[in-house]
């Protein structure tokens, strides 16, 4: 894949990863490690997702995951990236995904988020690697035939939606903003880095269920994104217009 140039680049702000949500650490993963007996499973895997949903859609820092990879190869584990949204990392910090995929064994990528495609995913690996997936996809029913009209719309998704994702995160932010004085409501702005916004409602006093509720009879859709909060995201179906109506 090509690299982006400069000015097709969101310039956000990315933040220290220090005191940031879900960003898993060496130290995290030590801690983690099940001790070698015969009566407990062998721990064995790390996975890393970037962006991060469940952190408002932040990027996953290149230094913290070459930091993790090392510590898995050295403990014997292997690292699984989930690069669902790959491409709005790549678009948000300008470093490309084939820099993320060196640190993992394996690596999924969806281009039916952002990019836009109707269906789609990729996992990407040695050549081993694949030829063992594959036979576990067969055993789960997860085989297609005659998918190449899926596949097509993944490489024009791949092909012309990946600069436009810059846009998902302006009305992200757009969004972020005014919202961001709204009583009631709290957004951490330094989290809104690609096309997700947390909202914490907690302060409202209603539970997200009731909240999702409401906003649906508006005609307004988002999810739930913890006990106190919901989630709202940007794609390429949400015009500037929609992001205003959505906040007022």
């Amino acid at each position: 894949m090509k690299r982006l140039p400069p000015s097709l680049l969101s310039n956000v702000q990315l933040h220290p990863v220090e005191g940031r949500r879900g960003f898993i650490q060496p130290s995290d993963i030590e801690a983690a490690i099940r001790p070698d007996v015969y009566y407990m499973p062998r721990t064995s895997l790390v996975c890393v997702e970037n962006t991060h949903n469940r952190a408002g859609g932040t990027v996953y820092p290149l230094e913290t995951m070459a930091a993790v990879r090392s510590f898995a190869t050295s403990h014997g584990l292997r690292v699984h990236l989930d690069g669902a949204r790959i491409w709005n990392a790549w678009v948000a910090s300008g470093v490309h995904p084939g820099d993320y995929a060196v640190h993992a064994d394996t690596v999924a990528v969806c281009f039916s988020k952002g990019l836009g495609a109707p269906v789609g995913s990729a996992l990407v690996s040695t050549r081993g690697n694949i030829e063992r997936a594959r036979k576990f996809r067969k055993i789960f029913g997860g085989g297609m035939r005659q998918a190449g009209i899926i596949a097509a719309g993944a490489l024009y998704a791949l092909e012309h939606h990946v600069e436009r994702l810059a846009e998902d995160h302006q009305k992200a932010r757009a969004f972020a903003h005014l919202l961001a004085d709204t009583p009631g409501i709290h957004i951490d702005m330094k989290t809104v880095e690609t096309n997700i916004v947390v909202i914490d409602i907690a302060e409202t006093g209603k539970p997200p269920a009731a909240v999702i509720a409401q906003l649906r009879g508006l005609g307004i859709l988002v999810t739930e994104a913890g006990p106190s909060s919901i989630r709202a995201v940007m794609h390429m179906d949400v015009s500037i217009d929609d992001v205003h109506v959505a906040a007022e």
